[in-house]
């Protein structure tokens, strides 16, 4: 049976090094421009033709622009929808990567399931929040730390406690994505092994791991759209905390 975890193998594609550097374009590079460039080219020719009744993709570009809208203006405000377009492209960002993960083409690869990359989207998010209360706010940004109608005489437990939970935001973001697109690939990969195996000897047994691997696939184009979501969603509540510190 092949290595489940040799889907996850960073390939240098063309090795770059500066120095100590290793700046290499991998299969992992490739794919993240594969996926702003299937983003842009949806978004392009949903939008080319402005129809009245729209088509389907157009349908689908639009109906993807208002989900987002929601998204932001229920969980961040009005206010929000200013960041509206880095929310919108994180989404269809990560959106696009969960997806094309899950085509059977050969030397494909899902970006979204490696730590370094998702850990780097969150630190994104969680600078850019934090900067932005500040703006806004300036020092005042800090008593968000400081749990309203707590008792005085608990601040010096509450408060680093608070610190502590908001810098785990990034941590809690990435690994939620990284570890749901691993587990579930991972698990395709073992199941998919178990029918070439077992037809190799008769057909009839492979027929159990062929069905499981159908319903994990359905299942994990599922969670390859609820991860987005999530990753999404949680952006707009810090922005939410940024924005009204509360």
């Amino acid at each position: 049976m092949a290595d489940p975890l040799q889907q996850f193998e960073i390939k240098k594609i063309v090795p770059i090094q500066i120095g100590t550097f290793d700046l290499s374009f991998t299969n992992s590079s490739l794919w993240m421009l594969v996926a702003v460039g299937a983003a842009y080219w949806v978004l392009i020719a949903g939008t080319r033709q402005h129809a009245l009744v729209p088509g389907r993709l157009q349908s689908v570009v639009e109906l993807t622009y208002e989900f987002v809208a929601g998204m932001v203006r229920d969980n961040a405000g009005k206010e929000g929808l200013r960041y509206f377009p880095l929310v919108f492209t994180l989404f269809l960002f990560i959106l696009m990567g969960n997806m094309l993960g899950m085509l059977p083409v050969p030397f494909g690869f899902t970006f979204t399931s490696h730590i370094i990359v998702t850990f780097t989207l969150a630190m994104g998010v969680f600078i850019g929040v934090t900067v932005l209360g500040f703006l806004l706010h300036g020092a005042h940004f800090l008593h968000f730390f400081v749990p309203q109608g707590a008792p005085k005489v608990m601040l010096p437990l509450l408060v680093p406690i608070e610190i502590l939970s908001y810098c785990v935001r990034p941590i809690s973001l990435s690994v939620r994505l990284f570890v749901n697109m691993m587990a579930g690939h991972t698990m395709m990969k073992v199941f998919a092994g178990f029918i070439v195996s077992l037809f190799s000897f008769y057909a009839v047994p492979a027929i159990a791991p062929f069905a499981v691997t159908v319903a994990l696939t359905g299942f994990e184009f599922a969670v390859a759209f609820l991860q987005a979501y999530i990753f999404t969603v949680l952006t707009c509540i810090y922005l939410h905390d940024a924005i009204h510190m509360h």
